[in-house]
């Protein structure tokens, strides 16, 4: 949400930056007329409330924004890879998520009967739980595909990084259409 609101502040901050450089731009070349760049600072330092309010505001609001831009600047991005961490008597273990997103697929990938195969990872409170979205051949029974999968993405990844799964949800999107054409003899 923060990056969504960032990205909305910058784009704000551009088209006003914008402006304001293409009118100081065109008061430098004499594109605007000296009369009317002399009654804008008449009227700004004169009695219109309205204009020396729109131009406070309007500077306030640039300034602030340029100072969120100076701090996210410089904020240190904590923001990693997402990771499994484990601690062991020798040290530290960091496992992608893309690492156990890829042992799944290599393990759905095994069974027979499964055409194309995505895969999500999210970290539960029991394990991780795995998401295995699966188009299949249409030949191979679904409730027997869909078990052999969850049995073989739960063992393999288990076996290979020593952490618990707690779920292996099988989606079945769609299945393939075989061509069966039949030869014609006349």
């Amino acid at each position: 949400m923060i990056r969504v609101l960032d990205k909305l502040l910058l784009f704000i901050y551009s088209l006003a930056i914008g402006v304001v450089s293409v009118l100081a731009f065109s008061a430098a070349f004499h594109w605007l007329p000296e009369k009317w760049i002399n009654d804008m600072t008449r009227d700004l330092y004169g009695n219109v409330k309205w204009l020396q309010v729109t131009v406070i505001a309007v500077s306030a609001a640039l300034f602030l924004l340029s100072v969120r831009f100076f701090y996210v600047s410089l904020r240190r991005s904590h923001a990693s890879a997402p990771s499994i961490d484990q601690r062991t008597e020798f040290g530290d273990i960091r496992i992608s998520l893309e690492t156990v997103e890829n042992l799944a697929l290599k393990a759905a990938g095994r069974q027979r009967g499964v055409k194309d195969l995505r895969a999500r990872i999210h970290l539960g409170e029991a394990g991780i739980d795995i998401t295995i979205r699966a188009i299949v051949d249409g030949e191979t029974s679904i409730p027997v595909i869909t078990e052999d999968i969850q049995k073989s993405v739960k063992s393999h990844v288990e076996e290979i990084t020593g952490i618990p799964v707690s779920v292996v949800t099988v989606f079945v999107a769609n299945i393939i259409q075989t061509a069966n054409y039949k030869s014609r003899v006349e």
